[in-house]
């Protein structure tokens, strides 16, 4: 661990962790049975999201864990949120839950509906 990052709290993505943008994860996700899981509010998640993403709000940790441990830790999941920040920490979550394969959409859904 560097001094900068000890000094100012910051820390490596795990290596279970892969942030794609957008392109590459639209490519990503072109598999059948995706879990695909939008991160944000359900006001966030009801005003528009990805097409088959399934709500799991970041900020509610009980049942955060809770619906996170009912997908599959051996299949890749696929994480977004409004801008980036959130899906990052509910990246970094998963990771320490187990999952093998997660991959974070870079800019969130703002960059997913922008042409």
């Amino acid at each position: 661990m560097s001094i900068f990052s000890f000094l100012f709290g910051c820390s490596q993505q795990p290596k279970s962790v892969t942030v794609l943008d957008k392109s590459e994860f639209k490519s990503a996700m072109s598999s059948n049975n995706v879990q695909l899981v939008d991160v944000r509010t359900a006001v966030e998640y009801k005003s528009g999201h990805i097409n088959n993403a399934i709500n799991i709000d970041v900020f509610n940790h009980s049942k955060f864990i809770e619906a996170f441990n009912k997908l599959d830790k051996n299949k890749a999941v696929f994480v977004y949120c409004r801008s980036g920040k959130r899906s990052n920490k509910a990246a970094k979550k998963l990771d320490s839950l187990g999952f093998k394969t997660i991959y974070d959409l870079k800019g969130g859904y703002l960059n997913w509906i922008k042409n």
